[in-house]
């Protein structure tokens, strides 16, 4: 078995210590022990391990974590992508939540359940090795993409920029545990795309897949749509009613647009999140189900969490890997491919005559911003393939006019904080806003005026609300 395969327990007490050994031993999980956090980090630093599972006091009568969490620190010191597993007693879960946040995999309760222990630890373990390999495709990303293609199922995915190939060799990384994943990015950049990745490639493949817009839940009707109703539990409630839980059990379920759901709605989730256990709206009875969760947001939960809308422990529990989709005007290198891709389907579909982009046409798609990403992307090729008149698709059928003049104006958020009275800013605005009608428009062209790169330049206009006009010239 590789090395690392191999886990590192860190407890000073010996009965513990020879318990866990003896749980991963019967289980062919190789494992070594270390008695103290100086030992531990000696071997750290002389062995190869897949996994730390550590305890929090190794003192007599020490019971706060904090030596836990100093041993925590040296070791991602030492090896930053090193999991650590924590196990701890509730006296010292404030320091265990910490060490979460701060980079731990996971922590587990004493006493521990040992098949969800081993069941833990096997994740994380895959998770190693699979980082490791994803270090060695990165050295070449024209061989990773093709390499990815060919043992993973990529739901046909296209890309071609390194930056989603970043979140694509994370999310087929970590499909084979069953650890929380967070997607996050704006709308329209493919949240969804990347949780049918990690479902396609997990060990729960086969079983079910149930999606749900977790925001767009009231209240009132939370519950029964999460995890189900007896009937009569309601007025209209003739039968029984099988929640969104219930239908996953085996599988997965993606919660999308977590970021929306209501505190008293966060309250209910996090308890099944937790623990797999829930009760069905109007019975007492108790029931639990296998589910991974998978969430998407396109918001800042940790924005959310510092106003008080968003609950820290949710936050931590959905958290555990994050899978950040970079928008498209961040992957210039795919807007091409995606339009094209989406010109082939849209003229296949309906049985229209071959069409292609024209030069003027690929330069226009590269130099828009995208609010909308590929969604947008996606609608505007389509309205083109509905309304051009020659074989060749012009800006003007993507709608993006003819010629431009080139205006700025504030978005309302952003303008706030860019105005605010201080004359750098305001100084900085103008000359930003000058150069764009100098190059009318072009961001390429601005960009290399000021010195900068594209992605550069739209993220300052993002930070001082500027937002480009195109208008047909008179």
């Amino acid at each position: 078995m590789p090395a690392m395969s191999k886990v590192l327990i860190v407890e000073d007490q010996a009965a513990v210590a020879r318990a866990l050994s003896v749980l991963f031993e019967v289980n062919d999980v190789p494992c070594r022990a270390a008695a103290s956090p100086e030992q531990a980090l000696e071997m750290i630093d002389h062995e190869e391990f897949g996994v730390v599972v550590q305890d929090m006091n190794f003192s007599p009568g020490a019971t706060s974590g904090g030596e836990g969490l100093e041993l925590f620190r040296s070791i991602k010191r030492l090896d930053p992508e090193l999991p650590v597993l924590v196990i701890t007693a509730w006296s010292s879960l404030e320091a265990a939540v910490q060490m979460v946040k701060e980079g731990a995999s996971d922590y587990v309760a004493k006493p521990w359940d040992d098949t969800k222990l081993l069941s833990t630890v096997r994740n994380l373990l895959r998770m190693r090795e699979l980082q490791l390999e994803n270090e060695r495709l990165r050295t070449d990303r024209t061989r990773a993409r093709a390499d990815l293609a060919v043992p993973y199922d990529l739901r046909d995915l296209l890309y071609e920029s390194a930056a989603m190939h970043r979140v694509v060799s994370l999310a087929v990384q970590v499909a084979g545990s069953d650890v929380a994943v967070l997607i996050t990015g704006p709308n329209g950049a493919g949240k969804e795309k990347i949780a049918d990745i990690v479902q396609a490639n997990s060990r729960r493949r086969a079983g079910p897949f149930v999606k749900v817009n977790a925001g767009a839940l009231p209240d009132e009707l939370l519950e029964s749509e999460l995890f189900g109703a007896e009937a009569g539990a309601y007025t209209g409630s003739l039968r029984r009613r099988m929640g969104r839980f219930e239908a996953a059990d085996g599988g997965t379920l993606f919660l999308d647009e977590i970021g929306n759901l209501s505190p008293a709605g966060q309250a209910k989730l996090l308890r099944v999140v937790q623990s797999g256990e829930f009760e069905r709206l109007g019975s007492s009875e108790t029931r639990k189900v296998d589910v991974r969760v998978l969430a998407a947001t396109n918001v800042d939960l940790r924005e959310g969490i510092s106003r008080g809308r968003f609950r820290e422990d949710l936050f931590y529990r959905l958290n555990v890997i994050e899978l950040a989709v970079p928008p498209l005007r961040e992957r210039p290198e795919d807007v091409a491919l995606l339009g094209e891709h989406f010109l082939r389907r849209f003229t296949a579909a309906s049985g229209a005559r071959p069409l292609s982009l024209s030069r003027a046409a690929r330069e226009a798609l590269l130099e828009h911003s995208w609010p909308g990403n590929v969604r947008e992307l996606m609608n505007r090729v389509q309205r083109a393939t509905l309304i051009a008149s020659g074989d060749v698709l012009s800006p003007e059928d993507l709608g993006f006019g003819g010629p431009a003049e080139v205006t700025a104006r504030r978005s309302e958020a952003a303008g706030a904080a860019a105005g605010g009275g201080d004359p750098q800013l305001e100084g900085e605005r103008r000359r930003l806003e000058e150069v764009l009608r100098e190059s009318e428009g072009m961001i390429s062209r601005a960009a290399s005026r000021l010195g900068v790169s594209r992605q550069a330049l739209y993220r300052r206009m993002e930070k001082l609300g500027i937002v480009l006009e195109r208008r047909p010239k008179a």
